[in-house]
């Protein structure tokens, strides 16, 4: 084991021996800092040293023509300061090696949710819409906190604040999953300590019985001859708009005035009790030879994929402005709240998973709550008088 004091005349000048294949010059003062000088001439820089464990490493660090011998012992300085602290360099860059692009998880986030979420598709769209175009070429362990605050900081000038949390929420589960599977370079969340931005998502945009009448009378002239039956449901039964355009006639039972929805956004199925007038409505429904849903597209016998064109012209006929679809599975609460029907009982006709859910109507019973506590003080005061 040749050693020798290393510079760069030294290394410069150094040759192969004849007959041997190759030489190792080892450095006097750096200890495991290796020249190899090979018979074709070709020469490298090495760090030999001990893992842990005690086997022996050797981390390649540059040929000779790539790399400045001042350069090679100032990498193999700092590799060695790494041995002495108890790391081990080559593992270091093998395991870097394992460390999979955000592509890479991605696409396995994708594939987990196909097993079991009810709409995959809309985790797909997230992940190759706004994060994909962003981390997909980085390693999971070149992804940092502070890069995604950034980020998302950016992201809410021009995108809403429910969308930017989505957005949020989308990439902490996938560095969640990483974990899960104890992926390389996934054992750290840069999401995790981001804090959630406050805002409030919940609408206040209710109709009121002339605003309902406007929009039943412009879904009248429609070019969707569907529209007014959907919307008179919606109205009132509080269903959601897939839940109904999804309904079958098996599902039906008029006898009983009862819909059964047997899947729904919570995963639970429920029955909602049928009105006199959405009764009326459903008879009054065509029904299409071997079709079995409620409102279908006419055309295609299947149910729409889409109803924006048609919404959007008769609510802009109806000048509700913003008014949105889903609005009017808010309007059907406000309409039986305000007709004193309890937040309990609202809660489940809408199927809502949590009290929490319903609690966004609880300003509309005001009326009710008034009334309730009137009849309660005008009891006590007839019992006084007694």
């Amino acid at each position: 084991m040749p050693i020798a004091t290393l510079d760069a005349a030294f290394c410069a000048a150094a040759e192969c021996p004849s007959r041997k294949k190759k030489i190792d010059y080892y450095d006097k003062e750096l200890k495991g800092f290796v020249l190899e000088v090979r018979s074709s001439g070709g020469k490298s820089y090495y760090l030999r040293y001990l893992e842990p464990n005690g086997r022996q490493r050797q981390l390649k660090i540059g040929g000779w023509q790539d790399v400045t011998f001042a350069q090679a012992k100032k990498k193999a300085q700092l590799l060695r300061s790494q041995v002495v602290l108890g790391g081990d360099p080559l593992g270091e860059r093998k395991r870097k090696r394992l460390v999979l692009t955000y592509a890479e998880l991605a696409q396995q986030h994708i594939d987990h949710a196909s097993t079991y979420q009810k709409r995959p598709e809309n985790t797909a769209s997230v992940i190759n819409t706004h994060l994909l175009p962003r981390w997909g070429r980085l390693r999971l362990d070149e992804i940092k906190q502070q890069d995604v605050a950034k980020w998302l900081s950016e992201l809410r000038q021009g995108l809403a604040p429910a969308t930017v949390e989505k957005i949020r929420l989308m990439l902490g589960r996938s560095f969640e999953l990483a974990r899960q599977w104890e992926l390389v370079g996934g054992d750290i969340n840069p999401v995790r300590g981001v804090p959630r931005f406050k805002f409030s998502n919940a609408r206040e945009r209710f109709l009121s019985g002339q605003e309902a009448e406007r929009l039943l009378q412009a879904a009248e002239t429609s070019f969707n001859p569907q529209l007014k039956p959907i919307i008179q449901l919606l109205l009132l039964t509080g269903a959601r708009k897939s839940e109904l355009l999804k309904a079958e006639w098996r599902n039906v039972d008029l006898a009983r005035k009862a819909w059964f929805i047997p899947d729904s956004k919570t995963g639970k199925s429920r029955h909602v009790p049928l009105s006199k007038s959405a009764i009326d409505v459903i008879e009054n429904l065509p029904v299409f030879d071997g079709c079995p849903y409620l409102l279908p597209n006419p055309k295609t016998r299947k149910p729409y994929d889409t109803i924006k064109r048609a919404w959007a012209t008769a609510r802009d006929a109806a000048k509700l402005g913003d008014f949105h679809l889903h609005d009017l599975r808010h309007s059907a609460a406000s309409f039986m709240i305000n007709g004193g029907i309890d937040l309990f009982t609202v809660g489940r006709i809408l199927g809502h998973a949590d009290h929490q859910s319903t609690m966004r109507y609880s300003h509309l019973a005001n009326d009710t709550l008034m009334a309730a506590v009137e009849a309660g003080a005008a009891g006590m005061t007839k019992g006084s008088s007694r």
